[in-house]
């Protein structure tokens, strides 16, 4: 049953009729009275069918997120509201769910349930006034990434200082390819640049960086990436603070420049990749170094190098001649002490020689053959022996000897 039941009102109050009598419509008489369900279904058919899907604005309450993941809600204005429902199936496009009394802009489907005879909303798509559920989800993606160590500066990698190939991701027909390859090539000719296409913008981007950003990993010949886009409105960021991209800018062992373009928005990229550039060029001016500025840097270091060497030749000679001098002092004082000891024990030496006891007035005795007579029974009578004093030997013959008993 479709359209409006016919309505008369001389059906329901008996009024004489002047025209011909004709068949009743359904509902128009107690005959005809139609039950609950056919009027419910009447009504479904009508108002399903009249209301296409449309915009509407309103604010929310009664949030509740049901076990099955569906979002239940109202939409109120200040005189009336209407009972609402996100289906779990139609969340995917939404950056996150709303929050109380916050104000959006829904596109929704009229749904009545005969059943309980209760007309609800089914949303389909839903925006905040604002960036407030973008804002809510970003948020909460840097929640996350930064109680995973994400966003830690410790966990950053140091941007090399002389790369010898660069890796772009980004649009290939963008504004941000020219500047970054205009500026590499011109501060480094002839450096190796490779570069990765991707979208930077709409629902494929985010799958289409994460896949850019592994197919350099796979290549393994990149220095340095360059991730990014030029300007544009803020809703053409949200690529940008995608959780996936942002783990897998984390996860890539090249250290990473985000470029997003964008000086007053900070993107959760921004906050994951090693460094954070203003714009295109001025990443590639950060990760190619002139070669003016190579020279500078090579001549700074030569100077500094040389300078280094001369103080250490300077202090190497210095204590060279410290150390001489402390040689000639220690070995002075060693010979000293050496030549004190000597002479002690030349003395204890003296006062035990032979030669001192003869000096003393004493001699020795011995046979010409050298032997050393030191009692009477070794002298014979009539044998000559040799008398040796302090100064000379004299040569001498037993004449007479006398033992002591």
């Amino acid at each position: 049953m479709r359209g409006r039941i016919p309505f008369d009102a001389s059906d329901l109050f008996g009024a004489p009729r002047t025209q011909p009598v004709r068949r009743a419509a359904p509902g128009m008489s107690r005959d005809t009275a139609i039950s609950v369900s056919d009027l419910n279904n009447s009504v479904k058919e009508l108002i399903e069918g009249t209301f296409p899907r449309f915009w509407v604005s309103g604010e929310v309450t009664d949030f509740k997120r049901h076990r099955n993941g569906h979002w239940y809600f109202c939409l109120r204005d200040s005189v009336t509201q209407v009972s609402c429902v996100v289906w779990y199936k139609n969340q995917r496009g939404m950056p996150a769910s709303p929050d109380e009394g916050m104000k959006v802009l829904a596109v929704a489907e009229m749904q009545f349930y005969a059943a309980h005879g209760k007309i609800q909303l089914s949303i389909t798509k839903l925006e905040a006034e604002g960036d407030g559920l973008y804002r809510k989800a970003m948020l909460a993606t840097v929640e996350r990434l930064r109680a995973d160590g994400l966003m830690d500066e410790a966990r950053k990698r140091p941007i090399p200082l002389f790369p010898r190939c660069l890796g772009v991701i980004t649009s290939p027909s963008g504004a941000a390819l020219h500047d970054i390859v205009s500026v590499a090539t011109r501060r480094r000719p002839g450096i190796e640049i490779i570069v990765a296409c991707s979208a930077v913008q709409g629902d494929s981007a985010p799958h289409e960086l994460r896949n850019a950003i592994a197919r350099i990993r796979r290549w393994k010949s990149v220095d340095v990436i360059i991730i990014g886009r030029g300007g544009g409105a803020r809703d053409d960021l949200r690529a940008f603070n995608d959780e996936s991209v942002a783990r897998s800018i984390a996860q890539c062992e090249v250290p990473v420049i985000a470029a997003i373009g964008h000086e007053v928005d900070t993107t959760v990229c921004d906050l994951v990749a090693d460094l954070r550039a203003a714009t295109p060029s001025a990443a590639a001016e950060r990760a190619v170094p002139s070669i003016d500025d190579l020279r500078a840097t090579l001549s700074s270091r030569r100077a500094s190098l040389i300078s280094a060497v001369t103080h250490r030749t300077v202090a190497a000679q210095s204590d060279l001649k410290t150390t001489a001098r402390d040689l000639r002092t220690s070995a002075q004082r060693i010979v000293q002490n050496r030549k004190a000891s000597m002479g002690t024990v030349a003395g204890r030496l003296n006062a035990l020689s032979p030669l001192a006891t003869l000096e003393r007035g004493y001699a020795v005795a011995r046979r010409p053959d050298g032997e050393t007579l030191t009692r009477a029974s070794q002298f014979v009578e009539n044998e000559s022996f040799e008398l040796l004093l302090h100064d000379g030997v004299v040569d001498s013959v037993v004449q007479k000897k006398r033992v002591d008993s």
